[in-house]
């Protein structure tokens, strides 16, 4: 079995563009990789066809070789968009290897180690404050929209969320990767703290106890900022507290000076950047994420992090694909605490693959079809291509 082929689809997810690769193969298999973030829909995708001439007309099957090799020629220009574009051809390669021996992929890692994995309900009310109408909601007109939508999460049967600062009104606004809330120039003022503190609060008295809430605020705040922020939010039991962080000193100072858990890693690819965190324990929950990374990268950040007694949760935001190849993960792999989804996304998302997944009770089965267990429909990707002039996921 030779490659023939390597096609990229960039496909309209609502909010902002989905990668998606396919490499065909000349026994007439094709495999399915979703990977990348969406600040680059012209320029991903054109890096992939760069790479593809590290996999035309090779065994597929030799997954980890074809990356190395693609790591080695790429070395004086690693991580971000290039370790992105890499990822989506090994995705792809690990769906055709999976699917020539007839087992998931996790399989041929030594999984599965569950047959279900738990999910919380991700951007609750984030997606909502940027574009209502997307989705059928309501506008974020006040506080009690947004702990209606805490209350729709549990009765969908989540046992878990994760929101971001958000200022309901008319319009709503956020404080997340678009900026589209107050200035604050990495800075958390008075207001803002007890802002937050009012959210949250809301949110817990609509829920209860029993339900785990996250808090993510990005790259937006340094510790300085975020420590303040930590304390004032103890006695609502968070789940975590997420951020991003390029230094594993400060964040390491943000998570000795609270008992509320932190929760990082995105921000990273590739055991060589997660390395110096771990070492500092600068985390309690070690973010990872397949589509950017690659599976193989992403299962060694898991088992690292084993190492340093780290359980993971892998970062997902996509498509139904990217939850497969992140479910796929969860399987192969012993630590995990739990796992994103975004219930909130374009209409046509289950179109877009074979089989969408189902949560029931807050968790998603874990797939036994070959492969990922589930495909990408390419007539709909083609049908739903994206067309915006930015990958900005506000606008």
């Amino acid at each position: 079995m030779k490659v023939i082929e390597v096609e990229t689809f960039v496909v309209d997810g609502g909010r902002r563009p989905w990668f998606y690769s396919a490499v065909r193969t000349d026994e007439g298999l094709t495999g399915y990789g979703e990977f990348g973030s969406w600040e680059f829909p012209r320029g991903l995708p054109a890096l992939v066809q760069d790479l593809a001439e590290f996999v035309i007309g090779r065994d597929p099957t030799a997954v980890d070789k074809i990356w190395l090799d693609m790591y080695r020629a790429t070395r004086q220009a690693p991580y971000g968009a290039t370790t992105m574009a890499m990822a989506g051809i090994e995705l792809a390669l690990w769906d055709l290897k999976g699917k020539s021996l007839g087992v998931p992929v996790h399989q041929l890692l030594g999984g599965p180690f569950r047959e279900r994995q738990r999910v919380y309900w991700s951007h609750l009310g984030s997606y909502r404050a940027a574009n209502p109408e997307l989705y059928g909601a309501k506008p974020l007109r006040s506080m009690a929209d947004l702990a209606a939508c805490a209350v729709e999460a549990v009765e969908a049967g989540y046992t878990a969320f994760k929101t971001n600062l958000i200022f309901p009104g008319e319009p709503a606004r956020l404080i997340s990767q678009g900026f589209l809330g107050p200035e604050h120039d990495q800075e958390l003022s008075t207001e803002l703290i007890r802002h937050a503190v009012t959210q949250i609060g809301a949110m817990r008295d609509a829920v209860g106890p029993e339900i785990d809430i996250c808090l993510d605020i990005n790259f937006n705040f340094k510790p300085q900022a975020a420590i303040p922020l930590a304390r004032a939010l103890e006695p609502f039991g968070l789940y975590w507290l997420e951020i991003d962080s390029q230094d594993p000193h400060a964040l390491a100072q943000l998570r000795a000076s609270t008992p509320t858990p932190i929760c990082s890693g995105e921000q990273l690819e590739t055991v060589r950047q997660y390395r110096p965190y771990f070492e500092l324990h600068a985390m309690d929950t070690v973010k990872v994420d397949v589509q950017y990374q690659g599976f193989m990268a992403a299962k060694r950040v898991a088992d690292l992090a084993e190492l340093y007694e780290l359980n993971i949760a892998p970062h997902n935001f996509n498509g139904h694909l990217a939850t497969y190849q992140s479910l796929n993960l969860t399987a192969a792999a012993s630590n995990v605490r739990i796992m994103e989804a975004d219930h909130d996304a374009a209409p046509w998302r289950d179109e877009l693959v074979s089989a969408p997944p189902t949560v029931e009770g807050g968790y998603i089965a874990i797939p036994t079809a070959p492969g990922w267990g589930t495909d990408l429909n390419e007539e709909i990707a083609r049908r739903h291509a994206w067309g915006g002039q930015s990958g900005h996921w506000n606008r």
